[in-house]
């Protein structure tokens, strides 16, 4: 599979959910342990864990090495690496205080 198609599947998997203001960046010229870099907000601690399952769920077909998965008990950010692709669902204030879109550079963005 290539990683723009795991990319699209993890992206059409977080707005399946209602995940809110998606942000993708292509990090590829800048890091060597993923190509994508997606970052979406939940509603709630809820709809943060309902996202993530979702999100395995949906690359669980396509015979995906899931790498890590962190947060779930809390739920206010939950980070899923599924190789090339590492997805960061955030609740709203988590992610106004790491502020990670600003980490990356405006360069790496590419969509929102």
């Amino acid at each position: 599979m290539k990683n723009t198609d795991l990319k699209t599947i993890c992206c059409d998997a977080l707005e399946d959910l209602k995940a809110q203001n998606i942000l993708v960046l292509d990090i590829r010229e800048i890091s060597d342990f993923a190509d994508w870099f997606i970052i979406a907000t939940a509603s709630s601690s809820r709809n943060a864990k309902a996202i993530s399952n979702k999100l395995l769920d949906s690359v669980k077909p396509f015979k995906q090495n899931l790498i890590g998965i962190e947060g779930q008990d809390d739920s206010e950010w939950i980070l899923v690496d599924v190789g090339s692709v590492v997805v960061n669902i955030m609740q709203q204030e988590a992610r106004e205080f790491y502020d990670l879109e600003s980490l990356w550079g405006e360069k790496t963005l590419i969509s929102a």
